[in-house]
């Protein structure tokens, strides 16, 4: 193997003084020289079918020395040593080029998504290249925040109109969240509809991000719709927020799919008086963290019995939930963390408001859901698998409340 050429001493940002300069900033940027230069050599090794100095039976090219190149990164400006070679084929000769590093790249992906993130937040040109100048030394100008704005769009619109039919979705969690932007001159709140999806492995994908009016039966409908006319398969469970307009869309599209209100969205607390509200809080989660279905239905009985007596209203709101907030007791134990609760869909709004709340308005509702994407996109929120998720194939058993 080609050993990766070290390092090269960075010269220090010039702008700030040396009294800025950071030898481990440096240190980390070489490392990550090295590690992009040997992926290149692995790279060009696997097209030659030999390493370095080898010699094989059939010969399919040979290698030509190297170039250099500037990547701008994250990490900052990086000058890498690009392997050069030529493949030899039944078509003659053809110069190799490196599908880790594309021709004419000169920004990694994430930086791309940096520059855009920066410019969804309402900030123009001229202030991204400033703002980012020392970050990339002054390599990034309008032009490359253009490009990065213009590819990241593209890739936002893509991955809107993205085939669905290969996702291989068992349940699907639906929420949403309130965004303020700008809005004829004006601060609105818009509402972000979220469809979160969970694969047959567990893994989570975010299925749809759309910028909507409200939250009404039509605007949940339209979004479930689009799912559908992308190819997502019926789920075989919905986990809901208990809103009146999701509910609806939902019933009308889905009359015999399993459905799990979020528990913690039963506000229990509004037909009790103050004085009452811990003893309520502190009756309704031990029923529902009971560790077995029998436990938690004798914990719902006793509930009943002692909340009719003592406060109505609070009785009647739980049996008017019925069997959707008791729906994740059909499915086994290990599962019902994460299918009480819509908790997957509101850490990614709770993460998307941390990042977001320094500003007091978005620019623009397009740009709202297309920032929520892109921190996705670049990595900054990352999905576990749910938990229990490797009994996610057992098939679900009745549930009889009156029991």
């Amino acid at each position: 193997m080609e050993k990766a050429t070290p390092a090269a001493t960075a010269t220090p940002t010039t702008c700030l003084g040396s009294d800025w300069f950071d030898p481990l900033e440096e240190a980390v940027r070489g490392q990550v020289r090295a590690f992009i230069e040997q992926l290149l050599a692995e790279e060009l090794e696997t097209a030659l079918g030999r390493g370095r100095y080898e010699r094989g039976p059939v010969s399919k090219g040979h290698r030509n020395g190297h170039r250099d190149r500037r990547l701008d990164t994250t990490f900052g400006p990086l000058v890498l040593a690009v392997p050069r070679a030529r493949l030899a084929d039944d078509d003659g000769e053809r110069e190799w080029r490196s599908g880790l590093l594309p021709t004419y790249q000169r920004l990694s992906r994430r930086a791309e998504l940096l520059i855009a993130q920066v410019y969804l937040a309402g900030v123009n040109t001229r202030r991204v290249r400033r703002a980012l100048q020392t970050l990339f030394a002054g390599h990034v100008g309008k032009d490359a925040v253009s490009r990065a704005w213009r590819k990241t769009r593209s890739a936002w619109e893509a991955w809107q109109q993205r085939d669905l039919a290969h996702e291989e979705i068992v349940r699907l969690i639906l929420d949403g969240t309130m965004v303020k932007v700008r809005l004829d001159r004006r601060a609105t709140a818009i509402s972000l509809l979220i469809v979160l999806g969970i694969r047959g492995d567990g893994q989570k994908v975010v299925l749809a991000i759309k910028n909507m009016g409200g939250e009404s039966e039509a605007a949940w409908r339209a979004v479930l719709d689009d799912l559908l006319a992308r190819g997502l398969a019926k789920p075989e469970l919905v986990i809901v927020d208990g809103g009146k307009g999701l509910e609806a869309a939902l019933a009308s599209l889905w009359q015999d799919i399993p459905v799990q209100r979020c528990t913690v969205q039963r506000n229990l607390l509004a037909h009790a008086p103050k004085h009452l509200h811990d003893e309520v809080k502190a009756d309704f989660n031990d029923m529902m963290h009971a560790t077995t279905h029998g436990e938690a239905l004798a914990r719902r009985n006793a509930f009943l019995a002692k909340w009719k007596l003592r406060c109505r209203p609070v009785a009647t709101s739980l049996e008017e939930a019925g069997e959707r907030l008791f729906t994740f007791l059909r499915y086994p134990p290990e599962q019902w963390r994460s299918l009480r609760t819509t908790n997957a869909i509101e850490r990614l709004h709770e993460e998307f408001k941390r990042r977001i709340k320094t500003q007091c308005l978005l620019p623009c509702a397009e740009t709202a859901a297309m920032l929520f994407w892109a921190l996705l996109a670049s990595g900054q929120i990352t999905m576990r698998r749910v938990d229990g998720w490797p009994t996610l194939d057992r098939s679900p058993t009745d549930l009889d409340l009156a029991a």
